[in-house]
């Protein structure tokens, strides 16, 4: 019997060292860095549009925008010099504690006007500003004309956001895990980077650039991840931007348009799991 017990002790903190050293990374384990780029679809809620310049002081309420898509071009989304063209994410994090990350990210989405928008018309156009608007106008329905009328951030309205994740695996598959399905729930905050084109009183302007507001959001995504390196998430988010003050007329500062809208979003990406600070230090190590 004693002869056992000396056995067991001898024995055990080998098993115990074992067992420790067989320990997996777990893609959602504190130490964790990744990174993903994808593409996106977007949808806004209708907002009431307030355009303020040297004569002119306006609203337009109801009025509907939507996204851009770059129609799929493997020249384009596959061109190391073109893949920033269409709608796209961008996004680089750290898992500071087990199954909570931060990150910080770059979502570029387009806002169009719509042509033909069945808009409210309120405010103040002075004379010789516009020569399709002008006066004083209270709710007045009108339809605009887009070769009169235009306001568009096609070059980018980009959500440039912090955010903070919390990350569940909930299966895997086959030897060492090589395949496993988690998600991510996180809320995020930010600002946004407007690249704005504006057709108005008869001048056109196009890429004017501003910090132009903030945005709160929330997201929820299914990551694939494959041999616990590379992964797949497909995410949906929804928030809130309010665009306090976007420059409109790279010239004039006092130029600019105001407002707040919902929004809702799809994203695809494809990502990477680095393994920079496991706990145990260890992943394949062998079994003695």
């Amino acid at each position: 019997m004693n002869k056992l017990v000396v056995l067991l002790l001898i024995v055990l903190p080998f098993v115990s060292e074992g067992q420790k050293r067989m320990k997996k990374k777990e893609s959602d384990a504190q130490g964790t860095l990744f990174g993903y780029w994808g593409y996106n679809r977007s949808g806004y809620t209708k907002s009431n549009m307030r355009f303020v310049g040297p004569g002119y002081d306006f609203t337009l309420a109801n009025a509907v925008a939507y996204d851009n898509p770059e129609k799929f071009d493997a020249s384009v989304y596959f061109n190391i010099n073109k893949i920033t063209i269409p709608q796209f994410n961008a996004r680089v994090g750290y898992y500071f504690k087990d199954h909570w990350a931060i990150s910080f990210g770059y979502d570029h989405m387009k806002y169009i006007f719509k042509h033909n928008n069945n808009v409210l018309l309120s405010g103040q156009i002075d004379p010789g500003v516009d020569t399709n608007w002008m006066g004083t106008f209270n709710g007045e329905p009108v339809v605009t004309d887009r070769k009169l009328f235009h306001y568009e951030n096609s070059d980018g309205l980009n959500y440039l956001r912090f955010e903070l994740t919390r990350t569940d695996k909930w299966l895997a598959f086959g030897q060492n895990d090589w395949f496993a399905i988690s998600t991510n729930v996180g809320v995020a905050a930010g600002g946004l980077l407007s690249f704005n084109d504006f057709t108005f009183g008869q001048q056109k302007d196009v890429r004017t650039i501003s910090m132009s507001g903030y945005g709160l959001s929330a997201h929820l995504g299914a990551r694939f991840e494959f041999f616990r390196h590379v992964f797949i998430e497909s995410k949906l988010s929804g928030g809130f931007h309010h665009q306090t003050k976007v420059r409109n007329r790279p010239n004039d500062p006092s130029a600019f348009t105001r407002q707040a809208y919902g929004y809702a979003a799809w994203e695809t990406v494809v990502g990477f799991l680095l393994y920079i600070r496991p706990k145990n230090g260890c992943d394949t190590c062998p079994t003695w």
